[in-house]
Parts: structure tokens; sequence; C-alpha cells
């Protein structure tokens, strides 16, 4: 929490009242980067992990200290607490059969994007409201630090009216260490700039159309490597997403960032976790607020925590927080990201040349 205009701002996530135990589906590298790091802070317990590799499961188990380790969804479902929740963090074909093997009524985290078509997430969605899950996807860029930071900012009115929303990335993307995701027809928008769809959404709320274009490299095999994605939310809301991971240049001129401008303010963040990822660049918190009769002056503010892991303790506490009773809000429930993956749809269908 920092404090502005004798106005106290908390960003940091809001953790549950009573966590409950968890058993994560899937081993891959994010679960060892940003999962069990994010629930380790936040004092989750993980109670059991399974992987169709047992062996990569045992690996994590031991590095983590997680007390079990199972041969399968099913063994895992069969030995877990009744108020376990399921950590979700397979490649979205595995989604629907996975969800199918959950008990009736139980929390779930589903790893993003929620289905790698429209059609998959609208079988995900069919079969979560058919088991009464209480399900959420990790959308966790709406809980890093800045984000969280700059929403209650606005709720508070310190920069006006929200006019202007930018996100812009220039950089080099070591795609190589995500050997599933590269090869992916869909790579750009369905796997990065996903993350930017969900947080413009969740600010501005459903867009009239969208026009976009996502590009391919002329000399690498990646599917697509850059897109620019433009919302239509009427005559004054300038809303702008802008990807490209081929910047080779070294890193003077390479860019992370999320903008904000309003009628009496605006508020910069540089998200550096994607800059010479994964070691990273420290993030960076501007704001400036107009002043009648005064030059414009930006402030830095330090925040505590980043993106990897703080955000992931924020998607899967909500999920608790809900589960629990402890709030009424599931931020970032199927019913919400649905909505989500729709936009990404019109995406692809208007860089397709299809609307």
């Amino acid at each position: 929490m920092f404090k502005l205009e004798n106005t106290e701002i908390p960003y940091l996530p809001v953790l549950p009242q009573r966590p409950l135990p968890i058993v994560i589906i899937g081993a891959g590298g994010i679960v060892n980067d940003a999962h069990l790091p994010a629930y380790r802070k936040a004092g989750f317990e993980v109670v059991g992990i399974t992987n169709r590799t047992r062996a990569r499961a045992e690996k994590l188990a031991a590095e983590w200290g997680i007390p079990q380790v199972y041969d399968s969804v099913a063994e895992a479902v069969a030995h877990a607490p009744t108020d376990a929740v399921y950590d979700i963090t397979i490649m979205p074909e595995q989604f629907v059969e996975t969800l199918e093997q959950l008990p009736d009524g139980a929390g779930v985290l589903i790893q993003k994007p929620m289905g790698d078509y429209f059609w998959q997430s609208q079988e995900i969605l069919e079969v979560c409201r058919g088991k009464n899950l209480v399900a959420a996807i990790n959308c966790q860029l709406r809980f890093a630090p800045y984000v969280a930071a700059t929403r209650e900012m606005l709720r508070h009115g310190l920069i006006g009216e929200l006019y202007d929303m930018e996100v812009r990335v220039t950089l080099e993307t070591p795609w190589e260490l995500f050997p599933h995701v590269m090869v992916h027809p869909r790579l750009e928008i369905q796997y990065h700039s996903i993350h930017y769809i969900d947080l413009i959404r969740s600010f501005l709320g459903e867009p009239n159309r969208v026009l976009a274009k996502t590009l391919k490299h002329p000399a690498k095999a990646l599917s697509s490597s850059r897109s620019t994605i433009l919302f239509d939310y009427g005559e004054t809301m300038h809303a702008v997403i802008n990807t490209n991971h081929d910047h080779s240049f070294g890193p003077e001129n390479q860019e992370s960032f999320i903008k904000w401008e309003g009628t009496k303010g605006a508020i910069k963040a540089r998200m550096g976790l994607l800059m010479n990822y994964p070691h990273g660049v420290p993030d960076k918190f501007e704001y400036c607020l107009v002043r009648e009769g005064e030059a414009p002056v930006w402030h830095t503010v330090a925040l505590e925590g980043s993106w990897f892991p703080d955000a992931f303790m924020g998607t899967m506490g909500s999920l608790m927080r809900f589960k629990n009773g402890e709030t009424d809000v599931l931020p970032t429930s199927v019913e919400d990201v649905i909505k989500t993956m729709a936009v990404v749809e019109a995406a692809y269908a208007s860089s397709d040349g299809k609307q």
C-alpha cells in the first residue's frame, strides 16, 4: 500500500482467511517458475501433484516439498481432501477430459488460454456449468501489482476519466523456452497478447468491434510473432496493443509497458518480466497528475512484488476466497473469460480478413 493525495492505494493480492489445499495437475515450467513460488509466498499448501510423465511431477515434488505424487488425475481426485482446489496447468486440448474427472462443485483454476479455439472455450464452459464447478482461468496479469495499483487509482478518480489505454511490447522473446507453445498455429495472440486483451476488457468492458493483424517474421518458422490489435470503444476511448517479439537489436530500444491516460493524469507501468526473459529487469510504476498552472511532473513509486510470482497469488487467492464465501466476486471466472476468448477469436477473424 502507498499513499497518494491522502488516499491509501492498496495493490497487493487479498489472501483468503482460510486457505484451501491445492492439487496440481501438470508439471510444466510455469508451475516451477510461478505457481509454486507464489503458493509458497502466500502460505498455500500444495498437497499433491500429477503429470502424464510421472518423473516430472516427482522432480517438482522433491524440490518443493509436495507430499504426494499421483499417477493419474483419477488417483489425485480419489486421494484429495474434500475441500481441495485443483490447479490445472496442462495444454488446452486436455482441459475437457480433465475437468470431467473432477468432483462436482469443486474449485478449479485453469491455465490460460481457455481453449485454443472458441469452440473449445465453449466446450470448457459447458463442462464447468454441467458439473457446477467453481472455475476460474489463470488470467493473472489482472493481479500484477502495477495493474492493481492503477485500478485503485482509477477507482478514486485520481487520473480523471480514462480515455486512452496502450500496451506496447518491443523485445526479443526466447520462444524456444516454450517448445509446446512455439509450434502453435495461433502463437502470438493466443498465447501472449491474450494477456493484454483480457486486461483491457477488465478495465474497459466489451468492445464494439476489434481490428487486428498478426504477422510472421520472414526468417522464422513461427506462425506469428508480431501483432497490432485495435479496440473500438466509441468516439473518445483509444485502446491498442502493439507487440513485436522480433526486436533482436539489444536492450537499448526495447519496450514493455502498459499506459493509461485520463483527463487528470496518466500512469505508465513497465512490465520488467518480459525484458531479458526469463531473468527480467525491474518493474517501474510512474504516474503524473495534472495541476492547473503547473508543469506536468512524473513520480515513481517502488511497488512490492511483480507479475511473477505475485499475480499468481491473486488468481488462486481470489478463487479460494470465492469458494469460501469470503467474497461474491470471482474476477476471472469462466463466465467472464469466455468473453476474452470471443475477443481473441474476433481478432483472428479480423486478421484473416473475415470481418
